[in-house]
């Protein structure tokens, strides 16, 4: 084994030099030596026995989990610890207030290792990282809110919202309302607005509701059981290309898409001479894609673009 306690100082911080782990190997390295060893491996710091508390800043500036090895650190050292990594606060016994909110400031999980932190330590913590109120037990609504507002998800994590509590969290992430039970008509609408594919998470939707999201968004209408008449119409008035993702779209339907782009008319299997007629009025090319016209449609198509008269 390594014995560097008979070798002369000079030798000590040379081997410390060229490999900081052999302070292990020395009973009572000088300051130096552990300032070099420390300095590029805080958790050194376990193998010195003497910890002057420039050693310790030094060791927890490298790594402030360093701290679980160091006996009675003072308040400053707990604060630098912190500072550099929040969760360092698992290894002080009884913290003072600073020295949590440090903590939490830095990294919000760190709240996990507080046994009853105060409403400014929760605060601090959600506003770090709003999912951390897990750790909270019976938050105040103002911390509900401060959670939310940092991180819809946050709603997850809390036992009966209420409904101020709920609109932040959809304003901030409308998909969480799947998190939500029973929310209002105005959660609901709140959270399409913000993401109209939370359609799908809500339970025994209004039509109002789902207009709503249409109207941000056409493409929802694919999350809309047994779309209503007027669902459609709004989709793909918005949208004719949400044509495609409508089964069975009624002869009102199909003739509105024609009428925005008559070319359409390709995706339809024996569509109506009514819907047809909208196709070629809108686009007279819109005749190739269709077999066997009748007269009206034909003259239609012409009238609308002369060279239509190609495809007949």
């Amino acid at each position: 084994m390594l014995n560097l306690n008979n070798q002369s100082e000079e030798v000590q911080l040379e081997a410390v030099k060229r490999n900081h782990f052999t302070i292990k190997y020395i009973t009572n390295p000088s300051k130096e030596a552990q300032l070099i060893a420390v300095t590029n491996c805080g958790k050194l710091i376990k193998y010195i026995k003497d910890q002057p508390e420039t050693v310790q800043l030094a060791a927890i500036h490298q790594n402030g989990f360093a701290i679980e090895y160091i006996e009675n650190p003072s308040q400053d050292v707990q604060l630098k610890a912190v500072n550099q990594n929040g969760l360092a606060l698992e290894y002080i016994s009884n913290p003072s207030e600073e020295v949590q909110l440090a903590a939490v400031r830095q990294e919000g999980f760190a709240i996990k290792y507080i046994p009853n932190p105060s409403e400014e330590v929760q605060l601090a913590a959600v506003k770090k990282d709003g999912c951390v109120i897990k750790y909270v037990n019976s938050p105040s609504e103002e911390v509900q809110l401060a959670a939310v507002q940092q991180d819809g998800l946050a709603i997850q994590y809390i036992k009966n919202p209420s409904e101020k509590v709920q609109l932040e969290a959809v304003r901030q992430k409308g998909y969480v309302i799947k998190y939500i039970n029973n929310p209002s008509e105005e959660v609901q609408s709140e959270a399409v607005h913000n993401h109209p594919y939370a359609i799908s998470y809500i339970k025994n939707i209004s039509e109002k509701i789902i207009l709503e999201a249409l109207n941000r968004s056409p493409y929802a209408i694919e999350f809309v059981n047994n779309p209503t008449e007027s669902m459609m119409l709004e989709a793909v008035n918005r949208s004719p290309d949400v044509f495609d993702c409508i089964e069975n779209p009624p002869e009102v339907v199909q003739i509105s898409v024609m009428q925005q782009n008559g070319l359409n008319i390709r995706y339809l299997d024996n569509p109506t001479e009514a819907v047809q007629l909208a196709a070629v009025k809108q686009n007279g090319h819109a005749i190739k894609y269709i077999e066997n016209p009748s007269e009206n449609v034909l003259l239609a198509a012409v009238k609308q673009n002369r060279d239509a008269i190609d495809y007949t």
